[in-house]
């Protein structure tokens, strides 16, 4: 396995002019991509696209976009439309809130992206069976909420596949940013699915995040991520999501 990665993760409401301003630096700081999560009310397209004007080598990614409200039709027009590079481009889709035939609506649309874009495809993956189509059709899996072991064996089932292994993980480094951080971790966990998968797993939300309980330094546990998966994606949650609070967070991660 090639040396693992290291991407940093940002919410779409940050804006186009903020990604903008902070994707020079992330790509001088040497991080491999911006990851932009799309949330109602926000197109991660135009983000990346703002992010990747502004840079030469970084790549963007959208993490991830629910193809149940956003079809394939409506994400290829919108890479033609905002020009993005193509070649620096990793197309994260998820189900949505699709439950009933989501494999198959996921099966489609990337059959359907393949035929109109050169980008990567991503598939967000929570169970078996679409970890299994992402190995089997995707350029990457993008994983969430897990601990190092449970990464590490959601990664030896895609031994033998072509298939990027991506994982958010949440982190905050600056202490004030911690009960936010726990607040995004509770939340998921009172999702259906995610709360059965908890279950299933035994572990919780907060198991997952960065740093460990009890520590200050993300370091060490972050090396442990990184033997497990081929990119980790450092979803920061700081105090406000402010432009310098994400670039005082910079040289700390990297």
């Amino acid at each position: 396995m090639h040396p693992t990665r290291i991407s940093l993760g940002i919410a779409g409401g940050i804006g186009t002019e903020k990604a903008a301003a902070l994707a020079p630096r992330l790509e001088e700081a040497g991080f491999h991509s911006l990851w932009i999560n799309e949330t109602p009310g926000v197109n991660a397209l135009e983000v990346a696209a703002a992010a990747a004007r502004e840079t030469d080598r970084l790549r963007v990614a959208t993490g991830v976009i629910p193809v149940d409200r956003r079809p394939a039709s409506e994400l290829l027009d919108d890479v033609a439309r905002l020009g993005i590079s193509e070649d620096r481009l990793t197309l994260g889709i998820g189900a949505g809130q699709r439950r009933r035939g989501a494999l198959a609506m996921m099966e489609q649309t990337l059959e359907d992206l393949r035929d109109g874009t050169v980008a990567s495809l991503a598939l967000g993956a929570l169970g078996p069976r679409m970890r299994g189509l992402a190995a089997a059709h995707a350029d990457g899996v993008v994983l969430n909420w897990l601990t190092p072991a449970a990464a590490a064996a959601q990664r030896r089932e895609f031994d033998g596949s072509a298939t990027d292994v991506v994982l958010y993980v949440r982190t905050n480094v600056d202490g004030s940013a911690r009960e936010r951080l726990e607040e995004e971790a509770d939340r998921y966990a009172g999702f259906p699915a995610y709360r059965a998968n908890f279950e299933r797993l035994r572990f919780s939300a907060r198991d997952t995040v960065l740093p460990a309980p009890g520590s200050p330094d993300i370091a060490p546990r972050l090396a442990e991520y990184a033997e497990a998966v081929d990119e980790v994606v450092l979803r920061a949650i700081t105090p406000g999501d402010h432009l310098d609070e994400l670039l005082r967070f910079l040289p700390l991660a990297a």
